[in-house]
This record gives structure tokens, C-alpha cells and sequence, in this order.
């Protein structure tokens, strides 16, 4: 083999090298390579959420440790059987689509109502008293960690369910949505994932009774 050949070479698997490292997930803290699953730490000023190694993830893993800028985003998911949301109560909430998410934004001490559109998050109106009706009527909400956990509401095509979970979880179905939404009704692929998201997110949830007092809420 010539020295031009051994020297191209060399610069291919280099560069096949470089791409393949491009194109796998880093912390955006230290820059560390991460899995494919990995925990999220969500910037309080920003509302971004950040990809964390499980170093970074363990540094953080206190509520002290970020002070006012970081939080780690917990791994709690819960199933709320039983959870108490009629017809009634949903139109309550105006929400103008059968499927939304509901947290706690820390540092204004209010509630905020968002749902899935093909154009990305999209804010509702959220009367203070509507929500504390619901939460009253379903004591595990009183639990939610405000900026990172949410509760999950599926009432699309005939579905009732309801989750409390890590705020990455309704952002990722977010995504999910906008990138694969067509036409008006959303295609057949998009509520194949849809579907197909929710079975996932009900395989990693620890069924819970949403509506009882003292019951054990831990993942």
C-alpha cells in the first residue's frame, strides 16, 4: 500500500471516528458521552432542559446543590387510577384539546397549563380556582415538585389517562407531535407513536390511587 493511500485511509477513519463521537449525546455540563437514557437538569432561568451524565445527575441530586439556577428533574412516574376529572371539571380547565400538562413554575407561585400542537407547546388559560378544586379532589397533585414534575392528561380518541410525571416526559411528546403531525387530523403514524408512547410511559409508572389520603406516592 503507497504512503498517499495509508495516509488517506488514516483521514477516513478519522473522520468516520469524529462523526460517529458528533453524533452521540453529551452532558451539557462536562461534556461527558451519555446514553441514549439519561436524566435531565432543567435551567430555572432559561426553562431549558439539559442532558446530564450520571455524574452531574448524582452532584445534583439535592435540592441545595443548584441553589437558584438547576434543578434535577426527578425519575417518578405514577399511574393515578382512579383520578377524579369528569367531562365537567375538564371543560372547567379550558383546555381547547383532549391532551395536556399541568406544573408549577417555582419562582412565580403559579400553575400553567400546556398542550401539544403541531407548532410546539402551546400555553392555556388556567383558573387558580379550577385547578385547586382538582387538587383537592386528588390529594397526590398537593405532592408535585414545582419547574420538574407535571401531571400527564390523555383524554384523546376515548383514553382517561392520567400521570405525574418528570416535566422532560410531556416534552417529549411535544416533540413528538411537532415533528410528525400532518394534515389536519395528525396522520395515522403520529397516533401509532402516540399510542405507542403512552404504553411505554404506563410500563415504567407505579399505579397509584390518586384520590386517597396517606397513600404511599414514592416511585
Amino acid at each position: 500500500m503507497t504512503t498517499l493511500a495509508s495516509s488517506r485511509l488514516r483521514q477516513l477513519a478519522q473522520s468516520s471516528a469524529a462523526q460517529k463521537e458528533a453524533a452521540l449525546e453529551h452532558c451539557e455540563l462536562c461534556s461527558e458521552v451519555i446514553p441514549p437514557e439519561h436524566r435531565h437538569l432543567i435551567d430555572l432561568e432559561s426553562r431549558e432542559l439539559l442532558c446530564a451524565c450520571r455524574a452531574c445527575s448524582i452532584l445534583f441530586d439535592r435540592k441545595a446543590a443548584g441553589g437558584k439556577h438547576y434543578r434535577l428533574v426527578p425519575d417518578r412516574r405514577l399511574r393515578l387510577d382512579g383520578f377524579d376529572l369528569d367531562d365537567v371539571s375538564w371543560a372547567d380547565l379550558r383546555i381547547p384539546v383532549d391532551m395536556a400538562f399541568f406544573f408549577r413554575l417555582g419562582q412565580e407561585d403559579r400553575m400553567v397549563a400546556l398542550y401539544p400542537s403541531p407548532a410546539g407547546p402551546t400555553e392555556s388559560l388556567l383558573e387558580l380556582d379550577s385547578w385547586e378544586d382538582l387538587e383537592r379532589r386528588n390529594p397526590v397533585l398537593r405532592t408535585l415538585e414545582p419547574d420538574v414534575e407535571a401531571l400527564l392528561v390523555n383524554r384523546a380518541r376515548g383514553e382517561r389517562d392520567h400521570y405525574l410525571v418528570p416535566i422532560d416526559d410531556p416534552f417529549r411528546l411535544v416533540a413528538l407531535i411537532r415533528t410528525s403531525w400532518r394534515g389536519l387530523t395528525g396522520g395515522k403514524e403520529v397516533w401509532e407513536r402516540i399510542e405507542g408512547f403512552f404504553e411505554e410511559l404506563s410500563g415504567k409508572s407505579k399505579a397509584t390511587e390518586a384520590n386517597r389520603e396517606g397513600t404511599s406516592w414514592e416511585a
